[in-house]
């Protein structure tokens, strides 16, 4: 908003410069962009400040908005404009014609104000051509400037109608009927809907309420008798008619911040005034005002002790309302320190007792308040075992050569469907981005194996992927941590060729995630999942609980998430919840000192039936083992010549060492004979 010196100081006597002036509006929240020399014409010393007015602030986009707060700044005296103030002139024409207004949507239209002039159109005077011009406005007519100076001047948006195009010497404020269409003053033909607010004559609408007037009413050098308009509409319907029919004007912006619906009747007769001073009327008829529901001002409560409180420092209770009465606001001491505050009905954006003590800050001064950091008591906040496990989680995937994966929680049902057993399970959305995006997923899975897909589509035929995130079921939300291994099981050397990912690569990886979560014996199941390749899945348990699932991901499935059917991928998926739960109470972390004695290693071969698993024989030779037994390792399976059909000869390196001496050849063999004597009674084992 641009806003000329000389205009300024015909309501508030600036004691100033005008670079001072600048600085103090800009403290006081009205940042002052440019200071820019007057127009040709000017008073000598004019200038014009450029200002940017918050949207909250609605009653300091005009002249006297501003001035009352250069009054307050500077504690000098405001001089309001004159006006009308008998709302008929005494030379009032007889032979005007008497205009008719009807009110039909007060909801939308609080207030409507409105007066019939005798007019002589022509140019304005010089001195207010040159204000419009320097407040950036282009003169037009002395009918017309006079409602953008009143507009200017005192914030309230007005129109002029020529009195005989308007059919019916009526005006209507109504709601426009769906299609109907208005000719605006910039020529365009706007379509109305039901919900938008016009000005009618007897016929049709011949304005935009609160946006534009229409082209068929418009004031021409013809024009011989004007209807005045002043009126207070709402906001929001204002706002809304604005943006459907892309029309922002000056009246249009202040209209939907809110202007004063106590400010109709007064600009109209400052308008009538103005008229009169630039002989434009020779004849003014009283004002018309259409206000069904009159509004009463807001009363707020104001306490001293919390203004110094907030402030941070000692304030005058006497500036504390000398302060508001300049401001326009009425206060009234109800109790010592505590007042009854009445704001006036232009300032819309106070309603609370912290609104009013912002205007005593505001004028108080921010600068002289001090910069204090905030006393609070400091806690350390306990630590989130939670976000240590992940982050270890995704420092050892990180450390076996897996990259960190981060997909969408959002997934397609079909493919969220492939990794449980019941649909009805699935977290659904209710207002999906799209058709790819309609479930919340239940497995990590979907997404890091569809990363793989994108990486192989791109030529990177060798990836790692790994992703620690939350899935979701219609039961809750469990954290996890999926894995994902594609191509090449061993780096490219000059030695030999890499071969290719296999079951024992990721379930290398996953024991080692274990382990450093603190799971040590984990142990593996045969399992059937209808995303795994049968025969080569398995699970994850330590005792009862269920840890995981790892194995082949079945061609089918990979084809769905984008992988071709060729495509041989390993996935795993840990719950960390559960190995947390495996974990929790176990304490601190102990460690041993290094060996100081040598271990002894024998290895035994053993005849037992195929379809037993090697983890029970594990479990076997644990508790039949002294505890000098320290490794056990499998490292050889085999089938075919000399081993009878349905059996397997099991190759195993047992490891022993003793803490405080070296083991003896005689209790290395008693030992081994116990466990091969176990063997024999719980798994019918033979030693070949």
């Amino acid at each position: 908003m641009r806003i000329p010196l000389s205009w300024l100081q015909d309501f508030v006597t600036v004691p100033v410069d005008v670079k001072t002036l600048a600085s103090g509006l800009d403290m006081r929240g009205f940042e002052v962009g440019a200071v820019e020399p007057a127009p040709p014409g000017s008073p000598d010393g004019d200038a014009v400040l450029d200002l940017e007015v918050t949207t909250n602030r609605p009653d300091c986009l005009s002249v006297t908005g501003i001035a009352r707060e250069v009054a307050a700044m500077y504690t000098t005296d405001l001089r309001m404009p004159a006006v009308d103030g008998g709302s008929a002139a005494t030379d009032s024409d007889d032979n005007l014609p008497s205009l008719t207004v009807t009110l039909e949507d007060a909801e939308r239209c609080p207030r409507y104000a409105a007066a019939v002039a005798a007019v002589t159109v022509g140019d304005s005077p010089d001195w207010l051509a040159r204000r419009l011009e320097a407040a950036g406005v282009r003169a037009i007519n002395n009918i017309v400037d006079a409602t953008n100076y009143v507009l200017l001047e005192l914030g309230q948006p007005m129109h002029a109608f020529d009195f005989e195009r308007l059919s019916g010497a009526e005006l209507r404020i109504r709601c426009a009927t769906a299609g109907e269409r208005v000719r605006t003053l910039d020529g365009q033909n706007r379509t109305m809907t039901d919900e938008m607010l016009v000005i009618a004559d007897g016929t049709r609408p011949q304005a935009v309420a609160g946006v534009m007037g229409g082209a068929d009413s418009e004031v021409s050098r013809a024009t011989r008798v004007v209807a005045l308009e002043s009126a207070y509409f709402q906001p929001i319907s204002v706002r809304r008619t604005s943006k459907q029919i892309a029309l922002s004007t000056d009246a249009s912006y202040r209209f939907e911040r809110g202007a004063d619906i106590s400010a109709p009747v007064r600009a109209l007769e400052r308008c009538c005034a103005l008229l009169r001073e630039i002989s434009a009327a020779s004849a003014i008829g009283p004002v018309i005002d259409r206000y069904p529901e009159s509004r009463t001002p807001l009363t707020v409560r104001l306490r001293h002790a919390r203004v110094e409180h907030l402030l941070g420092q000692t304030v005058d209770p006497a500036f504390v309302t000398d302060i508001l009465t300049r401001l326009g606001f009425t206060p009234r001491e109800v109790d010592t320190g505590v007042w009854d505050v009445e704001a006036p009905l232009r300032r819309v954006d106070v309603s609370r007792e912290i609104d009013l003590i912002e205007e005593v800050g505001r004028h108080h001064g921010y600068e002289r308040l001090p910069s204090t950091f905030p006393a609070m008591d400091t806690v350390a906040m306990a630590p989130d075992p939670r976000i240590d496990r992940d982050r270890l989680a995704r420092r050892i995937a990180g450390a076996g050569g897996f990259s960190e994966a981060v997909t969408f929680a959002f997934i397609e049902q079909r493919a969220a469907e492939a990794f449980v057993d019941d649909p009805a399970t699935l977290a659904t959305i209710s207002n999906p981005l799209s058709e790819q995006f309609t479930v919340l997923r239940p497995s990590l899975l979907p997404g890091v194996i569809a990363s793989v897909a994108h990486n192989r589509r791109r030529e990177r035929l060798d990836v790692q992927l790994f992703e620690v995130a939350t899935r979701f079921t219609s039961a809750g939300e469990t954290r996890g941590l999926a894995l994902a291994w594609a191509g090449a099981g061993t780096p490219d050397h000059w030695s030999q060729k890499p071969r290719g990912v296999d079951f024992f690569d990721i379930k290398g990886s996953t024991e080692q995630i274990l382990t450093a979560l603190g799971v040590t014996t984990p142990s593996y199941t045969t399992a059937t999942r209808p995303y795994l390749v049968e025969g080569r899945a398995a699970e994850i348990r330590a005792g009862d609980a269920h840890l995981g699932i790892l194995g082949q991901l079945a061609p089918a499935v990979g084809e769905l998430l984008g992988l071709d059917t060729a495509d041989e991928v390993f996935v795993a998926e840990i719950d960390l919840d559960q190995a947390a739960d495996v974990t929790r109470g176990g304490g601190d972390v102990r460690v041993t000192s290094l060996p100081r004695h040598p271990s002894v290693v024998r290895d035994l071969s053993i005849l037992v039936a195929a379809t037993l698993p090697a983890s029970a024989v594990r479990g076997t030779i644990r508790s039949a083992a002294p505890e000098t037994l320290i490794a056990i390792r499998e490292f050889d399976r085999y089938t075919g010549k000399g081993v009878p059909e349905g059996s397997v000869s099991l190759s195993l390196r047992l490891t022993f060492r003793a803490k405080d001496c070296t083991l003896t050849d005689t209790e290395v063999q008693q030992a081994a004979d116990a466990i091969v004597a176990a063997l024999t009674a719980a798994h019918d084992a033979r030693l070949r």
